[in-house]
């Protein structure tokens, strides 16, 4: 009975004019908090529309979108490269240059220029299918290249290198003082996200 009940209600969403599926692809940077309300208001006022989630980092956001895996998109506007996609501002984040309290880094209150090049940055990369030349916020000679985010998060909390976080997931972390915020000249970056369609669809 349950199974007939879904199908009338697909049924009466299909007349009515609504999608049977949506893909949508998200950067990895976005805010969860702001995502799961977004899903969760989906789910509630959509109820027959399948929704496919995709978290991706870097170029793999507009990738999908291209490639029609994904129908939507919000995804981080500095790696858009060659894609024909369009284009409708989705906000930002402030990402912010943090390491471990034990990290080098952290003990001093000016860090000259030049120096976070001497120690390991740990660095957001994406998927080999996606791969691309991009080195946006690159410094360090060492760095270690990670393709998953919460990777990127433990290891910077275990002291093994610095590197650039969004805000809302470290936020906890510089509040009880398990990550220091630190003084690099080269100071925080703003990372802005785009929302991306393919302009046929």
């Amino acid at each position: 009975a349950t199974g007939m009940n879904d199908l009338r209600a697909c049924v009466s969403g299909l007349l009515e004019g609504l999608e049977a599926e949506v893909s949508i692809v998200v950067d990895v940077m976005f805010p969860i908090e702001r995502l799961t309300r977004a899903v969760k208001a989906f789910d509630e006022r959509f109820p027959t529309v399948k929704l496919r989630l995709h978290i991706e980092a870097l170029g793999a956001v507009p990738q999908l979108v291209s490639t029609g895996r994904a129908t939507l998109a919000i995804g981080g506007g500095l790696h858009m490269g060659e894609h024909d996609l369009a284009l409708f501002h989705a906000g930002s984040v402030a990402m912010l240059p943090v390491a471990s309290p034990d990290h080098p880094l952290a003990h001093a209150s000016s860090i000259a220029a030049g120096e976070a090049r001497r120690h390991r940055q740990l660095v957001l990369t994406v998927r080999s299918p996606y791969a691309e030349g991009s080195s946006v916020g690159i410094f360090a000679q060492d760095t270690w290249n990670l393709a998953d985010l919460g990777a990127k998060h433990a290891l910077l909390l275990a002291g093994l290198g610095w590197g650039s976080m969004p805000e809302p997931m470290i936020a906890a972390d510089l509040a009880s003082g398990r990550l220091v915020r630190l003084a690099l000249p080269e100071g925080t970056g703003v990372y802005p996200f785009q929302g991306m369609y393919r302009p046929a669809h």
